[in-house]
């Protein structure tokens, strides 16, 4: 049994009853353990508190024995409240030692399940690739060189650049993942330290977005091209700017006529976003209302089924082959709304807030794709003559 530590005041009732109300007084018992006394104005409360690689956690132990006798459960004196301490920190210890991957996983998925939207996809992300090969490690023996090791796992190799950016890009959201499940056990004191994943970062100059936005010229070859149903969709989204899986959700009563907006709920952040209609395109979502049900679909098949999570990508292919287009995903839609607002000099916070964005960054980074003629331009027309080379008598040379 470890040896109890003296304190002149935290170990007599009468000195203790003398300490500043609503105050921690700390009595350090062993390394990286402590006990605390603090009142509110009655009874004081023990407290435990552990330092471990600079992460500080607190709990309260019991009662104080101020004005009853300690019974050892719920009243403690200081030496009670000492073992109490000591029991509490090897518990956690323990429970920390046993606590695995997959735990973390398991935990992080019922956090994200209440908390967000996209947890399918999330959780066949973890199943599918993060699992197999990290499930059964404990999160204490985890290192850097196995996370980096799990990563560098994930990108199958390739002598096409394009390609073997992309599987990193990939790689990385897949880290990003597991990052923010190990990071839920950390804050939830279920791991000592999170230095093993934290020194691992993602794969460097991989996501930076393809250039790929339509013409007005293109935008209309693709939605003549498209099968009737299927074409209600594309316009919706060059009209708003909205995910293919916002508006197949979108009910009517969606549509606000009177404010000209669609209000999207099912978004990807699950943060219900309204979205403002030009004349065209609130005189489009007023036809595709009219007549339907409030509570019903506002688009689905010909059939009169709703869409479902991957019926665009066939669809989106086939249109393009007969409008003569490269390959364009149904998401260029969107990145071709915010283009658009781009270019007509629209400010990136209002792009930011129609399409969902969490901060402008992400505005920046997907809308770096602007056209080089339209960036000239802008920067020609915007700055001034400085008169630098007027009467200027230097005639250049040609080569000849």
């Amino acid at each position: 049994m470890a040896r109890m530590v003296r304190d002149a005041v935290l170990q007599n009732r009468t000195n203790r009853l003398k300490l500043a109300d609503r105050c921690y007084h700390w009595r350090t018992i062993s390394k990286g353990l402590s006990i605390g006394y603090r009142r509110g104005g009655g009874t004081g409360t023990w407290y435990v508190r552990t330092i471990k690689n600079g992460k500080r956690t607190l709990r309260a132990l019991g009662k104080a024995d101020d004005f009853q006798e300690a019974d050892g459960a719920e009243i403690l004196n200081f030496g009670q409240a000492q073992n109490a301490a000591r029991d509490m920190a090897h518990e956690l210890a323990t429970r920390r030692t046993l606590y695995t991957v997959n735990d973390a996983l398991n935990h992080y998925l019922e956090w994200f399940k209440a908390e967000r939207r996209s947890y399918d996809k999330t959780k066949g992300t973890v199943d599918r690739l993060i699992r197999p090969k990290l499930g059964k490690y404990q999160l204490a023996e985890l290192t850097p060189d196995i996370i980096r090791r799990w990563r560098d796992g994930l990108v199958r190799p390739s002598d096409k650049p394009d390609r073997l950016r992309a599987r990193r890009a990939t790689a990385n959201r897949v880290l990003t993942v597991l990052k923010a499940a190990l990071n839920h056990a950390w804050r939830n004191d279920k791991v000592e330290s999170d230095g093993a994943w934290r020194r691992v970062g993602p794969y460097q100059r991989v996501d930076a977005p393809k250039i790929r936005y339509l013409s007005v010229d293109e935008s209309q070859r693709l939605v003549n091209a498209c099968e009737p149903d299927f074409r209600l969709l594309v316009q919706a989204a060059l009209y708003c700017g909205a995910r293919y899986g916002e508006l197949i959700a979108a009910s009517v009563k969606d549509y606000h006529p009177d404010a000209k907006i669609l209000m999207l709920t099912h978004t990807k952040n699950g943060k219900p976003r309204a979205v403002p209609l030009t004349v065209e395109g609130d005189a489009f979502f007023s036809r595709v209302a009219a007549g339907k049900e409030p509570g019903s679909r506002l688009f689905t098949r010909e059939n009169g089924e709703h869409w479902k999570a991957s019926d665009q990508v066939r669809r989106m292919a086939a249109a393009c082959e007969r409008a003569g287009l490269e390959k364009v995903r149904f998401h260029d839609l969107r990145h071709s709304y915010g283009s658009a607002l781009a270019m007509a000099g629209v400010p990136l916070q209002v792009i930011a807030h129609v399409l969902g964005h969490s901060d402008t960054r992400i505005t920046e980074r997907h809308y770096a794709h602007l056209s080089p003629s339209f960036v000239a331009d802008a920067v020609r027309g915007s700055l001034p003559d400085l008169g630098a080379h007027k009467g200027d008598n230097v005639i250049p040379i040609k080569r000849e």
